[in-house]
């Protein structure tokens, strides 16, 4: 075996690899989606496969997120679906005009999805209209209004009110996952310190990547909702700041820290985790742990974890709802017209061929494609090889379960199993998350026939052919019209987390203790630059940047993390630095040309800021 292929095999092996939390989310959605059918077979609810996926798609370990979410989209689809009314009136007896609403109104929402904060659910807006009038053909002309709409509003309402109601059942509370999420921070920290060599920690860097705004929402719905008294939940804010700043502080340590000073740090993180475990308040840090300055950030950390004062807290900025750029960048225009470009395609191929059981074509465009053309690929290499496993799994339940199955309980029993699997693989990382989601989708589509246990394979048959005619579709109208390159999403990645840095270089030196969120933005920036880079090697080789140019641009990545560090925890002025940080951030994403101001120092943080400049100017 090559070098490459055991490289792969051990990456998939650490991607399916088990972590806190992992197991309990995959059997709440596959138990979900197991009542989800029942309730579809019950109340004769047709596609509770899609019904299903909403709940795989959607469904996160937070459960008052859940509820939100559930109340919102039920919300949201009612209004969309009554703002169908005047549509479906007026195209009814048009197949033409019918086939033009739907290319407009696709459009439109692809767009928003695109160009806003809205992202992928403009496209699920798009979907659900655009299949609602496609269901018109389907029905009778008298009730083809009615039709359509309840049976939209059904497979959306149905699965979202039953999320609401399981997750305030069932559902993991907030708390118990930030208290969770702030043990691993303190474990992964204290491995990564006694590695000797923790600003090299995969799992302390890709901590420190993932998404700290979103446990802030977290401690937020905390707050509101008093899930704790107030002290509580102002301590609970704090310790989300807190233990991020540790993990930061902790990858700054150098290789060469000596020893009792290194063992030192790792038992008063020790002691942190064990009260914590133990539902105590961690202990203040014993005047002795504090051995050098290269540790003072962790013991800092630990001291707020304690309930000392934390310094005061530098808010980010927020992102505006619409892109700056919504309407001066034709690539959200050509990915919304590329979308109902494959959509509107897969539509009049189906009708023209009569095939309605291959409609899953025009559903997997909305959901297939992506802004460049890397990452669709990527996501269609998922979607391909998790429905041909799916489809597998779904066979062969049909030809040796479902002939044993004569009830809606053994059916769900078949459901959780199936979607157990496919859940696994979905709560992984990015790299393998949307192939579980179509392991479960393409399982779901095959099994779930009528209003019953079938053993037909007809229908599974002609839905597993949809979604493999409309990833063929998306490839190649996104690898043949407008190409888009990943590069230009890392280099918009790259200018955010340089204009964060800027922020933080520009505060005065005892602010920057307090600028946790601007340093968690800056990471966030870089770790999504890091995942596209990635993603280059899935692009055609017409569009896919050159080897150097790729190089550059991990290099510069790199040395903006290793930034994020010297410049949160520098406690000097730094003349010039912000300066010189915003028109890197301007060269970067091509925007300056000017000249790029010298700073003065021959420390480290200057001789980083020169190996930058050289990556990004080339």
């Amino acid at each position: 075996m090559t070098d490459v292929g055991r490289s792969l095999i051990a990456q998939t092996a650490a991607d399916l690899a088990p972590f806190p939390g992992r197991a309990a989310l995959t059997w709440r959605i596959a138990l979900l989606c197991a009542i989800v059918a029942a309730a579809s077979m019950m109340y004769d609810i047709p596609e509770a496969g899609i019904s299903c996926y909403l709940i795989i798609f959607l469904m996160k370990p937070d459960a008052v997120q859940n509820i939100v979410t559930a109340l919102g989209l039920i919300v949201l689809v009612t209004i969309v679906v009554m703002g169908v009314v005047p549509l479906i009136n007026a195209t009814v007896d048009s197949p033409l005009l019918r086939m033009l609403a739907i290319a407009l109104v696709s459009f439109a929402f692809l767009f928003l999805g695109a160009a806003s904060q809205l992202g992928e659910i403009g496209g699920v807006i798009a979907l659900v209209i655009a299949f609602v009038l496609t269901l018109v053909s389907m029905a009778p002309v008298a009730d083809a209004v009615t039709f359509g709409l309840r049976f939209a509003w059904y497979l959306a309402a149905m699965p979202m009110a039953l999320m609401a109601v399981f997750n305030l059942v069932l559902g993991l509370s907030p708390v118990r996952l930030l208290r969770e999420t702030l043990r691993l921070r303190l474990a992964t920290a204290a491995a990564a310190i006694a590695t000797g060599a923790p600003g090299r920690d995969a799992a302390l860097g890709a901590l420190l990547r993932a998404d700290n705004a979103a446990l802030e929402q977290q401690a937020l719905f905390v707050r509101v909702l008093a899930l704790v008294g107030r002290p509580a939940a102002a301590q609970i804010a704090r310790d989300v700041r807190a233990g991020w700043r540790l993990m930061l502080a902790a990858s700054t340590l150098p290789d060469d820290l000596p020893a009792p000073r290194r063992d030192a740090l790792v038992a008063a993180i020790r002691r942190a985790l064990a009260a914590l475990e133990a539902g105590e308040m961690p202990p203040r840090p014993a005047a002795d742990d504090a051995v050098g300055e290269a540790e003072t950030g962790v013991i800092a950390a630990l001291d707020v974890l304690a309930g000392a004062t934390e310094p005061e807290v530098v808010t980010a900025p927020k992102p505006p709802f619409l892109f700056p750029d919504a309407f001066t960048n034709p690539d959200y225009q050509r990915f919304a017209l590329k979308t109902t470009a494959a959509a509107i395609l897969c539509y009049v191929i189906y009708t023209g061929l009569d095939w309605q059981g291959i409609h899953t074509a025009m559903i997997t465009c909305y959901v297939a494609a992506l802004g460049t053309t890397g990452e669709t690929v990527h996501k269609l290499g998922l979607r391909i090889l998790g429905c041909l496993i799916g489809a597998a799994m779904g066979i062969g339940a049909v030809l040796f379960v479902m002939p044993q199955l004569d009830s809606i309980g053994g059916l769900m029993a078949l459901v959780f199993c199936g979607v157990l699997v496919g859940a696994w693989v979905s709560t992984g990382n990015e790299r393998i998350s949307y192939g579980g989601v179509q392991i479960a989708l393409a399982f779901l589509l095959t099994v779930l026939q009528g209003f019953g246990p079938t053993t037909s394979l007809s229908a599974g048959w002609d839905r597993v052919v949809g979604i493999l005619l409309g990833n063929l579709v998306v490839y190649l109208i996104f690898t043949r019209l407008w190409p888009v390159s990943v590069e230009g999403a890392v280099r918009a990645h790259l200018r955010g987390a340089l204009a964060g840095l800027g922020r933080i270089a520009a505060l005065a030196p005892e602010r920057r203790a307090g600028a946790v969120p601007h340093a968690v933005l800056v990471m966030k920036e870089s770790g999504a630059a890091e995942e596209l880079i990635d993603l280059m090697r899935f692009e055609p080789a017409a569009i896919r940047p050159a080897p150097g140019v790729e190089a550059a641009l991990r290099s510069a990545n790199d040395e903006i993390a290793a930034l994020v560090r010297d410049i949160a925890f520098s406690r000097a002025a730094l003349p010039g630095v912000a300066a010189r940080l915003e028109a890197l951030a301007a060269r970067v994403a091509g925007t300056g040309g000017g000249e790029i101001p010298n700073t003065d120092g021959p420390d480290a943080l200057h001789r980083r800021l020169d190996r930058l400049q050289a990556a990004v100017t080339g």
